[in-house]
């Protein structure tokens, strides 16, 4: 959030932590939630967010913003973001990356264990 004209410093650690984290350009997890949201059938109708699962559809609409656009509520959704992905990356299975549940659940977070910080 912007304060006089300055971003609060939380909003400046919590916007780097949170693009650390979500390592997946938003076009790419625009279309990992579409083919995650289309389900058999692969069909959407004309609104463009339409089947698109959450939480990935607040981070992928955080990511389009700037962060003096910041609101409170997605300041939250980057939070908990951070939150998720930090608790799965802590739980990473013994079969690792090719745990494909697992590594889903970190792409819908917008997250690929697969791309090298």
């Amino acid at each position: 959030m912007v304060r006089g004209g300055r971003v609060d410093p939380d909003v400046d650690e919590i916007w780097d932590d949170f693009h650390a984290l979500v390592n997946v350009p938003s076009e790419q997890l625009r279309q990992w939630l579409l083919t995650r949201g289309s389900g058999e059938g692969g069909v959407f109708g004309p609104d463009p967010d339409m089947g698109l699962p959450e939480p990935g559809r607040h981070i992928l609409r955080v990511l389009t913003k700037r962060k003096v656009d910041l609101t409170g509520e997605d300041i939250q959704v980057m939070r908990e973001a951070i939150d998720r992905i930090e608790s799965l990356i802590d739980e990473r299975p013994s079969q690792g990356n090719v745990d494909n549940e697992w590594r889903h659940s970190l792409l819908d977070l917008g997250h690929d264990v697969l791309v090298e910080r």
